[in-house]
């Protein structure tokens, strides 16, 4: 089996933390039980994209039980939990293409690796996999059924796509079920943020001053935790009907040209590029710590940084310490991912809703893709409330149900005052 990994060796440790995130995905276990028995994805080929962790795991062993053949490869270079990566080779029977702290040659060697599979399916955790097909493989889209994409960032470049009528196969925008973004996005982002913070620096919340670039639901949910860790949180953001909700929760609002000068540490989260720049690096206080919970690391303008500092150091594991007019900034994870590349990502529990909407837009796509137009899809609202209905079932919770009188009036018009 074809594969390129750190080193087998590492495959006890793996299977264990692969079954312990397990015990808090019990929705997605209870698809794979399902999928074991019906087979929905028997002999298709699955080439993934997507951040190789514990919770992937389970997901790639999911879609194996329903009878896919997969390759997997890492979404992101630092994100790579290289013990994972060898368990799903050595105990899983699944080829995995990551090594932790890759270089780009190595990370777009390993896309291609997993493109050899000659998809029916792809697998996307911001785009580069369908990017990469739809530039360099163009000759293996003659295959590919449909796709899914699982963040805000990869939903963005493939809605670009789509209008320019680049897009080539129908893709399944899993960022946009409500089961993935109003839970992943806005709590599992903004506790495993945090985390990712505290275990590279051990920073001080209470009383400082955190500045949190972007109030989408990534956003929110970091601000939202940096408060409930007694931070004073400032947010800043493009979109006026953003800022206004953030002031209207509480949180200071301004220009990041005037946070700049206040800010004890800098979250960005918005998907773009840049978003820290020059003229605001120029201006932030000695000490100030900087990282990034967007995909992508272009959010810090990390080359301005590298040309404006006289000093760069590696401090403690990653942080960069870069000494620019006589002051001391930190960088968290180059730049990258900080809740995957400094923690474990998103906790296993909320991972579970997200890669449920990962399995069943799968199926949704084998068993429709005839059907589905080269754009970007939604998940059915019915698959969307079926997974939030499971989730809380596994949590021993029960809600109400609309009566049929109920039903009838709320579909009818003609009853008034």
């Amino acid at each position: 089996m074809k594969y390129h990994v750190k080193s087998l060796s590492l495959a006890e440790k793996g299977r264990k933390r692969i079954e312990w995130a397990s015990r808090f995905m019990p929705v997605l276990k209870k698809i794979r039980e399902r999928f074991e028995k019906e087979k929905p994805l028997e002999g298709k080929r699955i080439a993934a994209c997507l951040h190789v962790t514990t919770e992937t795991a389970n997901l790639m062993i999911t879609l194996k039980a329903g009878g896919a053949q997969i390759r997997l490869s890492a979404s992101n270079p630092l994100s790579t939990q290289d013990d994972v990566a060898a368990s799903l080779v050595e105990d899983y029977g699944i080829p995995v293409f990551a090594i932790k702290g890759e270089d780009r040659d190595t990370y777009y060697s390993h896309l291609n690796s997993v493109l050899d599979i000659e998809p029916h399916l792809t697998m996307d955790d911001g785009a580069d996999l369908i990017s990469t097909l739809h530039s360099q493989r163009r000759a293996l889209l003659k295959n590919v059924l449909g796709g899914t994409e699982e963040t805000t960032t990869g939903v963005i470049r493939l809605k670009n796509m789509a209008l320019q009528n680049k897009l080539m196969y129908p893709v399944i925008a899993v960022n946009d079920s409500m089961t993935k973004f109003l839970f992943d996005n806005r709590y599992g982002t903004g506790q495993s943020t945090i985390d990712g913070i505290l275990r590279a620096t051990n920073f001080f919340f209470p009383g400082s001053v955190v500045v949190v670039c972007g109030f989408g639901w990534c956003g929110r949910g970091i601000a939202f935790r940096a408060r409930g860790m007694s931070a004073e949180v400032i947010v800043c953001e493009v979109d006026p009907v953003k800022a206004l909700e953030a002031r209207m929760e509480g949180f200071r609002v301004m220009p990041l040209e005037e946070a700049a000068e206040l800010g004890d540490l800098f979250i960005t989260a918005t998907g773009n590029k840049n978003v820290i720049d020059k003229h605001h690096i120029t201006k932030m206080k000695d000490g100030a710590v900087l990282c990034n919970a967007g995909h992508f690391d272009v959010e810090i303008n990390k080359e301005a940084m590298e040309s404006m500092a006289q000093d760069v150091e590696v401090i403690r594991n990653n942080v960069k310490k870069y000494k620019i007019n006589g002051k001391n900034l930190f960088l968290l994870a180059d730049g990258r991912l900080v809740n995957l590349s400094s923690a474990e990502g998103h906790p296993a529990m909320v991972m579970d809703m997200s890669f449920s909407n990962q399995a069943l837009a799968a199926e949704f796509i084998v068993k429709n893709y005839k059907n589905l137009e080269k754009k970007v899809y939604k998940i059915p609202d019915e698959i969307d409330y079926r997974i939030a209905m499971m989730k809380l079932e596994t949590m021993n919770i029960k809600i109400d149900t609309l009566t049929e009188e109920q039903k009838k009036y709320l579909s009818s018009w003609e009853i008034g005052t």
